[in-house]
């Protein structure tokens, strides 16, 4: 009998293998587009509430990352200091704009905004502004999630200029459990990450090309004070978390 470990595996493993193709061509696009910023001394802002932060922090001063991308993390909207009220507070209108006063966001940013549901009103005033701003906003959602749960609200990817659908199931939970209703294995999470570290990888190579990849190295490598170091001086005034 096949473990749910070994489906979970499989199940992510057959999504990603579909998703390489799929998506190959908006995610040379959103390459595109960071690259077009990065040139210009651009920053790439990241922003999703409840788990989809988890993003937002996956690319910040990351080991093998780059040094353009700028978190936006806000407590509220965060899980780890109250989930529930996290829940309240991202399908609240109005509290994504003062969070990103914060951040100065200029025309010509790119600004991931990620949201497996792509229906809440926090990821959807994100997108709202980014737009008014005159930033490239690329969603990172799952467009059948968000179909089933609009009942005529605007989605997501109604208002992204790049929408990478991650193919996740209304729900996210994958696997059936036994001798129940109930599912378990979100999916998006391990999809949404890894979209974005290909697009970065892609978009590392190219700067690297022109001789000017900003990529941070693990704390534990040779050189790596040194060169983190640069690093962080050079970006810090645009990233508040550095």
């Amino acid at each position: 009998m096949t473990s749910l470990t070994d489906t979970y595996f499989d199940n992510v493993i057959e999504r990603l293998a579909a998703l390489k193709t799929a998506l190959a061509p908006g995610m040379q696009r959103a390459a595109e587009a960071i690259i077009a910023a990065a040139r210009s001394d651009h920053r790439i802002y990241v922003f999703g509430t409840g788990h989809s932060h988890v993003l937002a922090e996956e690319v910040h001063y990351r080991a093998g990352g780059l040094a353009i991308t700028v978190p936006i993390l806000s407590s509220t909207t965060m899980l780890h200091e109250g989930a529930v009220a996290s829940t309240v507070y991202e399908r609240t209108e109005g509290i994504v704009r003062p969070i990103f006063a914060r951040y100065g966001i200029k025309p010509g940013d790119v600004l991931f905004v990620i949201s497996n549901s792509g229906v809440n009103a926090a990821p959807i005033e994100a997108a709202k502004v980014g737009r008014e701003i005159g930033a490239t906003v690329i969603a990172i959602t799952s467009v059948a999630y968000s179909t089933a749960s609009a009942k005529g609200r605007t989605r997501l990817a109604d208002l992204a200029d790049i929408v990478l659908d991650n193919g996740a199931p209304p729900g996210d939970a994958v696997l059936d459990v036994p001798g129940s209703d109930l599912k378990v294995g979100p999916v998006s999470t391990a999809i949404g990450v890894t979209i974005m570290n290909a697009i970065l990888a892609e978009v590392a190579a190219k700067l690297s090309a022109d001789g000017d990849a900003p990529i941070y190295l693990s704390a534990n490598m040779p050189g790596a004070k040194e060169i983190n170091e640069k690093l962080v001086e050079r970006y810090r005034p645009r990233n508040p978390h550095l």
